[in-house]
């Protein structure tokens, strides 16, 4: 039987294994001769000329799980190797061209990875049922028609400190940040799936963040962490004191003063996520992002 989606619980390299059975574009090499393959492949649904993996390096503590989310199952792919996380990316999210990805840069959704192999499966099944001179050219034009029959979302996940702060100032030690780390960024990402499934005309890049940030440290610690959700975003207070939140400012113009008022708005709006958190089951944390999600009121970006 022809496996067509990410199956559940896959460890080291199994996980590449089964991940290019379905989208075999991950037996290509990022360049000018795999981004002219990649387009065959994908688009048209080609088989690839070559079907080996020697560019990935793989690693043991790899993982494919599925995650079970308010808005329903997520694959979730960790690769542990730093180059296997940046050459998933280049080949699923940029068409197998070798961009860099920024060292800044630990976890992606991929939201619409086109699945030939649930259209093969539908075409098999299709004709079996209507026989050979059944019109498949119709009903390829209406399957595909609705993209959650043929188009995946996956979560993937490298390995490292989360938002690049490091074990010690976290106040843990390395493997247990590590560890802590992971939870946070699991849980993070499938926020992110969550609310763009459940509230897609919420479109706040800093609200989002904030609560998938609260959601992930909810999830390792049962609880939110007003310290370390703003050691996060690299405020202390009401100041900005540099880390990831001046990447949701543009421009150059007065950039300190909006960075600190910023940073004012998001101290008050995290105080209010401390009040929620004590209302929450400490079991929950896709629970409590949906909570926060009814508070969007209490967000007024400055």
């Amino acid at each position: 039987m022809t496996v067509s989606s990410p199956s559940e619980d896959i460890r080291g390299a199994d996980v590449i294994v089964s991940l290019a059975r379905i989208y075999p574009q991950l037996y290509l090499v990022p360049g000018p001769d795999g981004s002219e393959e990649y387009k065959r492949i994908v688009e048209c649904g080609e088989i690839p000329k070559h079907v080996s993996r020697p560019h990935f390096k793989c690693c043991p503590e790899d993982s494919l799980i599925t995650e079970m989310t308010p808005a329903g199952p997520v694959p979730v792919i960790t690769l542990s190797e730093r180059a296997d996380f940046e050459l998933f990316l280049q080949i699923m999210a940029h068409r197998c061209v070798p961009k860099e990805i920024p060292v800044t840069q630990g976890a992606s959704i991929l939201d619409g990875v086109i699945n030939w192999t649930k259209i093969r499966a539908h075409e098999k099944e299709f004709i079996l049922k209507n026989g050979p001179d059944a019109d498949w050219n119709a009903e390829f034009d209406r399957f595909t028609s609705d993209r959650k029959n043929f188009k995946d979302a996956l979560v993937i996940l490298s390995r490292g400190p989360y938002s690049a702060v490091s074990a010690e100032k976290a106040g843990f030690s390395e493997a247990e940040w590590l560890e802590l780390s992971h939870i946070i960024r699991k849980t993070h990402e499938c926020t992110h799936f969550i609310c763009r499934r459940l509230f897609p005309d919420k479109k706040d890049p800093v609200w989002d963040e904030l609560v998938a940030d609260a959601a992930g440290l909810f999830a390792a610690f049962g609880r939110f962490d007003l310290q370390l959700a703003e050691l996060f975003l690299g405020i202390s207070g009401e100041k900005y004191i540099g880390g990831r939140l001046e990447n949701y400012i543009d421009g150059e113009e007065n950039r300190q003063e909006r960075l600190d008022s910023l940073a004012s708005e998001i101290h008050r709006t995290l105080l209010r996520f401390s009040e929620i958190s004590e209302q929450c089951d400490p079991a929950d944390p896709y629970g409590f992002a949906l909570r926060l999600e009814e508070e969007i009121g209490c967000w007024k970006k400055a």
